[in-house]
């Protein structure tokens, strides 16, 4: 791995950042879930969002249209006339209409054992929309309940007190040796300032502390470009050794590179 970026490298990811950060990234990545809702209706865009990154791993036609059966089924609801999925979870309406197509009770007494989206089951959305109920009822909106415990403990990475809020699900990822991808997905979505595609609503968490979300195209990208060694692995170390380097490139923004990596990957495959 370089003990510096060289100019030329440095070059290229900053062309690259430039290229793949405009509106039109959205169209096939699950951040379109971010434009599901107007942007004043900020807990809905911040639960919709938060449901389409912990369901967006495998493949991108199975998952988005799984999140799109979830935000649908939400709009459709009874209990949702003036407002979209904060509504829909905070009044424990998922529990009368999300279940599986063969359950005909009102009270989701079928097998909801049944698989939702790959290995995690109707029950285990049913939890994770529990533990987002608890929250919103507690804050107007994601951002504010996670600000708040962020208050109070400072120097705990976000995406640790975010992981801690949902001891139960299975859905939201865990761990200190994980890179947790889908939490720092979810996150620069949330904090990037000025970004064509990201929001910068939290804009009282630091961008500079922001972990690239690392998956499969951000790591074989990486490695081609001598950042990380061939047998690096999808970890919480790893993570922080390609975004350090990254801040030697993007100063106070080392997540931009994600758009350079990512992008440069899908583009790859």
């Amino acid at each position: 791995m370089p003990s510096e970026i060289s100019r030329e490298l440095t070059q290229k990811l900053i062309f690259l950042a430039d290229k793949y950060e405009k509106p039109s990234f959205v169209d096939s990545d699950p951040c379109q879930f971010l434009k599901w809702y107007p942007a004043e209706q900020k807990a809905d865009v911040e639960t919709a969002g938060f449901v389409a990154a912990m369901l967006a791993f495998g493949s991108r036609t199975q998952f988005i249209p799984k999140i799109r059966e979830i935000l649908t089924l939400a709009d459709k609801s009874s209990s949702t006339e003036k407002s979209g999925i904060s509504q829909w979870i905070k009044s424990r309406q998922y529990r009368k209409d999300f279940r599986p197509a063969d359950t005909q009770s009102q009270n989701c007494t079928g097998d909801l054992s049944k698989k939702f989206y790959r290995f995690y089951s109707y029950n285990d959305m049913y939890v994770f929309f529990d533990e987002l109920k608890t929250i919103l009822n507690d804050s107007p909106t994601l951002g504010a309940y996670f600000e708040k415990k962020y208050n109070e403990q400072p120097d705990l990475p976000l995406s640790d007190i975010i992981s801690a809020s949902f001891p139960k699900s299975k859905i939201v990822p865990k761990g200190k040796t994980s890179a947790n991808k889908r939490i720092h997905m979810y996150l620069r979505w949330m904090v990037r300032q000025n970004s064509a595609v990201d929001l910068g609503f939290w804009n009282w968490y630091p961008q500079s502390k922001l972990l690239i979300p690392l998956d499969v195209h951000v790591m074989q990208e990486a490695i081609k470009m001598g950042l990380l060694p061939e047998n690096a692995a999808p970890s919480h170390k790893t993570d922080i050794i390609l975004t350090e380097y990254m801040n030697k490139v993007f100063p106070q923004d080392p997540c931009r590179a994600d758009y350079s990596l990512f992008g440069l990957g899908v583009d790859n495959n």
